[in-house]
């Protein structure tokens, strides 16, 4: 796990994956992930961004890599602590999805699997 993100105060044992531009890391809490809406556990999802001071709004939008549809659209808060957003990611689909992440005028992109 990169630096930055234990820094944030990420779990280290946790799984995690690294964005493209390696500027967004997501700290898996419930692996694997699942489609649909599981409530125990849910799809957590911790989002670490590298740029200090980030307090603005995540913007999460995805779709299963193989289709441009169905779709997913989520705004997450900052937490308290900078550069972290709590989620919950649910899809309803199986399969690999590939997310695209903005923040702060940054971009990046991140795929994850969800079974």
């Amino acid at each position: 796990m990169p630096f930055w993100v234990l820094e944030a105060g990420a779990p280290s044992y946790l799984p995690y994956a690294v964005a493209v531009s390696q500027r967004v890391v997501a700290v898996i809490f419930s692996y694997p992930l699942k489609a649909g809406h599981p409530t125990n556990p849910a799809n957590k999802i911790l989002w670490v961004v590298r740029q200090p001071g980030t307090t603005t709004l995540l913007q999460i939008d995805g779709h299963p890599i193989e289709a441009p549809t169905p779709l997913v659209h989520q705004t997450q808060p900052a937490a308290s602590f900078r550069n972290t957003y709590p989620s919950i990611v649910d899809v309803s689909a199986s399969g690999c999805w590939h997310l695209d992440l903005s923040w702060s005028g940054y971009q990046d992109a991140i795929e994850l699997p969800y079974l």
